[in-house]
């Protein structure tokens, strides 16, 4: 089989050929037709100190199944993080990781929705939402980001503030349901009452400022990042880290009930995600610059 890799730290990425895995006990072994490119996966290449294997969410058909699994079965269509290589022909799933692919959704559409959507609609409930308040959900036009829009107007904000790094972006950004779209380094405007935050680092300090007295700030991104204990005790206002992974491992029942929750708003039309653009796998590198760049409206998918 093709498999993506890198030799050193910053790539370059290349093609090479595999030999096809065989699936562990608790694995499934899919024949990938689509793979999500993710920005913490473009990080690790850009930063980690020695090679990892590059990993990201995945769709497509079971071709094999490892000892102990139940849920599954040769022919099942199925989506799900990959943690190992994934950016391959064939790829090992975790059983506890999948989720099974219904009847009129593609490929696609399911890397784009699941992972995504996963971790936009946990981030939206670790910031508690009420009906009537005000969102602001950063890197707005980002995989996760047009997700989130979509679920906090659904959960009953009454206004939702898009941020993003380049004022082309806006009318996307707005087409996803945002009332207001805001330029990082420009004044944000009128207070909200919680950020989902997916950027980091020197962005923590204006999602930190864009909150009324008493609001909150979920931080779920890879960019690390701090704030000042003063600026939370001065207004009363609480930042919180989400992290899927945990929920998965610990609440797999509220992680399933979440995994309904977005199939049944795809189905009824309510989140359909967008997609920027789709690489072939030898195209890895310029789905990675894409991501790299912040340029994208959407997700970014491999289709081997």
């Amino acid at each position: 089989m093709r498999r993506v890799r890198y030799d050193a730290p910053g790539g370059p990425l290349f093609l090479e050929q595999a030999p096809i895995p065989e699936p562990a006990p608790g694995e499934l072994l899919v024949r990938c037709e689509a793979v999500g490119v993710t920005l913490p996966v473009v990080r690790k290449v850009r930063e980690a100190a020695e090679p990892v294997a590059l990993g990201g969410e995945i769709a497509g058909e079971v071709v094999a199944v490892g000892d102990g699994v139940t849920r599954f079965r040769v022919g099942d269509r199925v989506t799900g993080l990959c943690f190992g290589h994934a950016y391959a022909d064939f790829a090992c799933l975790g059983e506890g990781m999948a989720s099974p692919v219904p009847e009129g959704a593609c490929p696609v559409d399911a890397v784009a929705l699941v992972r995504s959507g996963l971790v936009a609609l946990g981030a939206l409930e670790a910031a508690k939402p009420r009906p009537g308040e005000a969102a602001l959900v950063t890197a707005a036009a980002s995989g996760v980001g047009q997700v989130a829009i979509r679920v906090a107007r659904l959960r009953g904000a009454r206004r939702v503030v898009g941020a993003v790094s380049d004022p082309a972006k806006a009318r996307f950004v707005r087409s996803l349901g945002a009332d207001e779209v805001v330029v990082y380094g420009d004044d944000w405007g009128e207070p909200v009452d919680y950020v989902l935050d997916a950027v980091g680092g020197e962005l923590l300090t204006p999602a930190l400022a864009a909150l009324a007295p008493g609001g909150r700030l979920v931080a779920f991104s890879s960019g690390g990042g701090s704030v000042r204990a003063y600026d939370l005790l001065v207004g009363a206002k609480i930042m919180a880290g989400f992290q899927l992974g945990r929920i998965a491992r610990e609440q797999p029942e509220l992680y399933e009930s979440w995994r309904r929750e977005l199939w049944r708003w795809f189905a009824e039309g309510s989140v359909r995600p967008a997609v920027h653009g789709e690489f072939a796998l030898e195209e890895a590198a310029g789905a990675h610059a894409l991501i790299e760049a912040r340029s994208n409206l959407g997700k970014v998918v491999l289709r081997p």
